[in-house]
């Protein structure tokens, strides 16, 4: 490892996306360049020699809380929003691939003909292999969002910390394309995103986190080479901790 990468502290890390943050400019679905773009930027980690776990949302093509408040049954609606995870899921696997990285994508609920079930010791064999591993379709369970997801996953993983991509880079005390005025933080604690409702991620992965001291860097998937930048010591971005 080159002294320019020598501040990597992190051997396995987990990469949390939205579903969103597939679909470029488009209002709905998934933009392959944007897909592409991802890719580099995970493949990019990847070459230093960093396991990867990721989890990605199904916001840009079916979100079930949506569903359900449009009056269908909350639980169906979950279970649709699970499917979405499973077709982006394959939609990056494609992008990974297509870049020289070897991919697997783990669904928590079987479908043998397009994924893996989930195994964790298959699952981190698969790590130790340095293959990616994407984990898909959430929990498994209905009521449980991607973020949750995440955190379950990432603890199972060992991964020592999750990275949480967005279209800001860090967290705000208010909404910074709102206000001009808005703060960002450096550091903040899980019971701080609790108290004052910051929207990192929903309660149950925060809390999640924080009972197993699982730090958040919450940083922009927006910004080129953002992701290999912060675990090279530079960078933009808030750490959740304890």
């Amino acid at each position: 490892m080159s002294k320019k990468d020598a501040k990597i502290s992190y051997s396995r890390v987990m990469l949390k996306i939205s579903g969103e943050a597939l679909m470029g400019d488009l209002g709905y679905g998934l933009h392959p360049p944007t897909v592409t773009r991802i890719a580099q930027e995970v493949k990019s980690v990847h070459d230093l020699g960093v396991e990867i776990c990721m989890v990605i949302g199904g916001g840009n093509i079916f979100r079930g809380l949506q569903g359900s408040a449009q009056g269908m049954e909350r639980t169906t609606a979950d279970y649709m929003g699970m499917l979405a995870t499973v077709m982006n899921a394959l939609a990056m696997q494609a992008a990974l691939e297509e870049v020289g990285i070897f991919t697997r994508v783990i669904s928590a609920i079987p479908m043998d003909q397009v994924c893996e079930p989930y195994i964790r010791r298959r699952a981190v064999r698969h790590l130790e292999k340095k293959r990616v591993c994407i984990f898909a379709a959430g929990t498994g369970n209905p009521y449980f969002t991607t973020d949750t997801a995440a955190t379950l996953r990432a603890n199972e993983m060992a991964c020592q910390v999750i990275f949480k991509g967005t279209k800001v880079d860090g967290v705000y005390d208010k909404d910074p394309k709102k206000h001009a005025d808005a703060k960002r933080y450096k550091t903040v604690t899980y019971d701080e995103v609790l108290q004052q409702h910051l929207g990192v991620m929903d309660a149950s992965a925060i809390a999640l986190a924080r009972d197993n001291d699982l730090p958040i860097i919450v940083f922009s998937l927006d910004e080129p080479g953002g992701f290999k930048g912060i675990l090279s010591g530079q960078g933009t971005y808030t750490r959740v901790h304890g």
